[in-house]
């Protein structure tokens, strides 16, 4: 019996020592790369498939081993399996653990299918695989939320509030018209993962370790069983290639952001002194000292979640920074944090049942809009249709409002004999100019919020999403994800 039948390795050939027991347990993979049991199923079928065209099994080997194969993963398919997997006593990793079941069930020709093949090439094939599986939920996810996003602007119909910059008050904008901003952070997301997921979608197998295999394999075989566009180009690249985790960790670092951009401002509008917003209590907690409180749990955890991403996608920037070609045991560290993402699509859930469930406190909203003279530009705008040069226009709305100010009113209540100190160009009509649906309404543009352009962009933004489901493959439909989050 040979050293390595003896010991159970897949390398230990060239051998004579046994590893450091304490090393042997630290450098093993599967204690976490046993999450890609289905994606190693998956590939080793299409490499088995490869095989029987080179002529290297027959089609009845070929058969048994794809069976065999299946078998495993039915067995291990459970959360007890999976459990059994990462806890296996000797297998160093998920392509060691197949093997090592293969010989288990069907003896020598277990071993036969590592012909022609690296596990160099099977890592990077799994995670590719698990990439792209993973970001095919996330875009469902983000399409939920999207979804849940544009339900509550229908809902919200003309509703208004104010809108922000420098964390002031500067216009009143239409509740939908802020909530389709977040659509529009969800839908751009969606797209970045749509392209990552395309560049990352050859098919390393036919690699080898490092120079390509040794045998005349049909690369496209496998290729196409397994849903790649096409094999890989460059088999030095295809095995050192890790851009894909890091560009989708990167990519999930934005759509972690941008959650955190909306917890941050639902927290905010959810407090007593914006009371905006009234929180869902399936979503919210209590405090154990204090009876009368209801905490934003779900939202200041989606705030703390972008730390989490923006640290995978930096783990992984150093792991790959300044390495060798090709394959280097460092890329072993590239697979947790792409692992430790595995939240984001449950999170995508829960945030789209959570928008669904939002209150929105709308007389108190409209009040805000309508105080501390927000119809400001709408006033300078005025101004500028009676033929006054913008600049000038500023500065009489400027000395107005200031003039408000030590009174205590708004510009609609200053008269106009008020008003005329300060430009003789104020006439009656410039009280119906500033009214809240005049102000809204003057930014009639492409984009604005103005209540026409608000409504022609919900009535957009359902087909936007199911371009977006379409495009993803998926097979749920906008009217099932809405169905589904309700």
């Amino acid at each position: 019996m040979s050293n390595e039948q003896q010991s159970g390795k897949m390398w230990s050939g060239r051998f004579r020592e046994p590893l450091d027991a304490e090393f042997e347990a630290w450098q093993r993979s599967i204690v976490f790369d046993w999450r890609l049991l289905d994606q190693e199923i998956a590939a080793s079928k299409a490499h088995a498939s490869a095989l029987c065209a080179a002529e290297i099994l027959t089609k009845a080997e070929t058969v048994e081993l794809r069976k065999a194969l299946d078998g495993i993963g039915v067995e291990f398919a459970s959360e007890a399996g999976k459990a059994k997997v990462r806890d296996h006593s000797s297998a160093e990793d998920i392509h060691h653990f197949v093997e090592l079941k293969l010989a288990e069930r069907i003896g020598p020709l277990g071993l036969k299918l590592h012909t022609g093949r690296s596990r160099n090439e099977q890592i990077a094939t799994d995670l590719r695989l698990y990439v792209r599986a993973q970001i095919e939920l996330v875009i469902d996810g983000l399409a939920a939320w999207a979804l849940a996003l544009v339900e509550q602007a229908h809902k919200a119909g003309d509703a208004v509030m104010p809108s922000y910059t420098h964390m002031q008050r500067a216009e009143p904008v239409l509740v939908a018209h802020w909530l389709l901003a977040y659509m529009e952070m969800a839908l751009r997301d969606a797209s970045r993962l749509a392209d990552c997921a395309k560049r990352l979608n050859l098919c390393p197998l036919g690699s080898g370790a490092v120079a390509g295999a040794t045998l005349p394999l049909d690369r496209n075989l496998a290729s196409q069983e397994l849903g790649f566009d096409a094999p890989t180009s460059n088999s030095i690249d295809a095995t050192s290639d890790r851009d894909f985790i890091l560009e989708y960790l990167q990519a999930l670092t934005l759509v972690g952001l941008h959650l955190s951009r909306f917890a941050e401002e639902i927290t905010l509008f959810a407090t007593a002194e914006f009371g905006f917003v009234i929180l869902p209590e399936a979503f919210s907690t209590g405090s154990s000292a204090m009876p009368q409180k209801k905490n934003p749990d779900l939202t200041e955890l989606l705030r703390a979640k972008v730390g989490r991403l923006n640290g995978a996608a930096q783990t992984v920037t150093l792991q790959l920074k300044g390495l060798p070609l090709a394959y280097n045991k460092d890329m072993q560290e590239t697979q947790e944090p792409a692992f430790a993402a595995d939240f984001v699509p449950q999170m995508l859930k829960l945030v789209a049942r959570f928008t669904a469930a939002i209150e929105f406190h709308r007389e108190r909203m409209s009040e805000a809009a309508q105080l501390g003279y927000l119809n400001a530009l709408a006033a300078a705008t005025y101004l500028v249709h009676k033929g006054v040069p913008f600049r000038l226009a500023h500065e009489k709305i400027g000395n107005s409002v200031r003039y408000a100010l030590e009174k205590g009113v708004e510009l609609d209540e200053l008269t106009l004999a008020e008003l005329r100190q300060f430009g003789e160009e104020f006439g009656e009509d410039f009280y119906t100019a500033i009214t809240l649906e005049a102000t809204l309404d003057c930014h009639n543009v492409i984009g604005g919020t103005a209540r026409q352009r608000v409504h022609a962009a919900i009535e957009n933004a359902s087909e936007r999403i199911a371009t977006v489901l379409k495009s993803n493959g998926s097979k749920s439909s906008v009217g099932e994800i809405a169905h589904a989050g309700a």
